[in-house]
């Protein structure tokens, strides 16, 4: 059997997934809700809404913090921008692909036009996401440095995975779906910090849910369409790694790998945001004496964010030197010190303009050092684990906080208590139709 067959099969035929992979699926879906509540007014957001609504056939699924309803792959296409438009959404560690944004929104969608247990939705999830990380480990590295979004770029695998769980696709028809999924792969780094990052991002959620309506319908992909000569792990990567595609498939899950973010920006700048916050609450630290910063880190660090200066809250999300001076002026990094009046505060912008970044190869990806120059002498903080990291996981109350936290910032008319429960006793709800409703006004 093919890799591409053999993780088609896997997709459609395996029974169920364990109880502890389904409760992580919990945890990542909650922190979708979370941030999609935060995303769902970002100018982002409403901009691809008005556009996206004025084609809209049906209103049969739900829209995080919105009321209207729409057709579920414009609801997959809207949902998965809001969740992941602030970068505060899930990540994989190794690969930096964000995983829930593309797998929900679409598996919300379909549980509102048919018949779907909360096991059968957790599983379906599980599902879907193993297979977008699986085919992110087999072009990881070089996928990423080559210039691939590659939350897009396999984030629609993953959804077209999980869709075809619901939709009960067989296995032959599993592997046209991941095959139609190949064919509208696409996004690129150049995108970051710009809307159209999240654009990228929801349309691996539609085409996804897309590709597998087709391959419902009968449409037919290709035999071999990630390990195959011109097929996507082939083509994308400069060392595939296809053996990461079925390799112990069913015996280890990426999802238990997961991590949420305790900031709203790229996952590399956790431990430089940790450091400055630790250098910021030390005894008579003032940030008006700064006299230069200089942020070390491996070289990851700074190709994705040495932007000295951001020209809008999303570019800030990917700014090492922003990062540093929002931590030192207002001792903490929330939403509203990666916002466009945080980029335009005078203050801000002066203190940027004293931070540098480094590269030094002695530290390993998510490891930072800052080291900052004051008339008195010199102060230096080093983080290994950022909180939210693998070793540093956050608890279940942390993830319930901040879906708490997000919806009051970004959605405060939604009430998400009855949200909170229903993902605590999802695993024997009966019927998921209510879940994405409970998101919205």
């Amino acid at each position: 059997m093919s890799a591409s067959a053999a993780l088609a099969t896997f997709a459609a035929e395996t029974a169920s997934v364990p109880d502890a992979v389904r409760r992580e699926a919990i945890r990542s879906i909650m922190n979708g809700f979370a941030t999609g509540l935060a995303g769902c007014g970002d100018a982002a957001t409403l901009h691809a809404k008005a556009v996206a609504t004025r084609f809209s056939a049906r209103g049969e699924a739900s829209i995080m913090g919105h009321p209207e309803r729409v057709d579920i792959l414009t609801a997959a296409f809207l949902n998965a921008i809001a969740i992941n438009v602030h970068d505060f959404d899930d990540t994989h560690p190794g690969t930096i692909l964000h995983p829930t944004a593309p797998v929900l929104p679409p598996l919300l969608a379909l549980a509102e036009t048919r018949a779907v247990t909360g096991a059968a939705f957790l599983d379906a999830f599980a599902i879907g996401v193993e297979v977008e990380c699986r085919i992110a480990n087999a072009v990881s590295p070089g996928h990423y440095r080559r210039g691939w979004h590659i939350t897009a770029t396999c984030g629609v695998f993953g959804a077209a995975a999980a869709s075809g769980r619901i939709l009960g696709l067989d296995a032959e028809r599993m592997l046209h779906a991941l095959g139609i999924a190949s064919a509208q792969a696409s996004g690129l780094v150049e995108t970051l910090g710009t809307m159209a990052k999240s654009v990228g991002v929801g349309n691996a959620a539609r085409n996804g849910l897309f590709a597998a309506l087709l391959a419902e319908n009968g449409l037919k992909g290709p035999a071999l369409p990630l390990e195959g000569p011109r097929g996507f792990v082939e083509v994308t990567s400069d060392e595939p790694r296809p053996g990461c595609l079925a390799e112990g498939l069913g015996e280890s899950w990426q999802l238990l790998l997961n991590t949420y973010k305790p900031y709203p920006c790229g996952v590399v700048l956790n431990p430089v945001i940790e450091a400055a916050l630790l250098l910021a609450a030390e005894p008579g630290f003032d940030a008006a004496r700064v006299q230069g910063v200089t942020v070390r880190g491996a070289a990851l660090l700074a190709e994705r964010a040495d932007r000295p200066s951001p020209a809008e809250g999303r570019e800030a999300q990917v700014s090492a030197q922003h990062a540093v001076a929002v931590a030192f002026l207002r001792g903490r990094a929330g939403l509203a010190e990666f916002s466009d009046a945080a980029v335009a505060d005078p203050a801000v912008q002066a203190l940027r303009e004293t931070v540098r970044v480094a590269i030094d190869p002695q530290l390993p990806v998510g490891a930072a050092v800052i080291d900052v120059r004051l008339p008195s002498g010199s102060l230096s903080r080093r983080v290994d684990k950022a909180r939210g990291d693998g070793g540093r996981p956050l608890a279940d109350a942390d993830i319930e906080e901040k879906l708490r936290a997000l919806a009051d910032y970004g959605a405060p008319s939604v009430d998400t208590a009855p949200l909170i429960a229903a993902l605590r006793h999802s695993p024997d709800a009966t019927d998921m139709s209510g879940l994405a409703r409970f998101a919205t006004p």
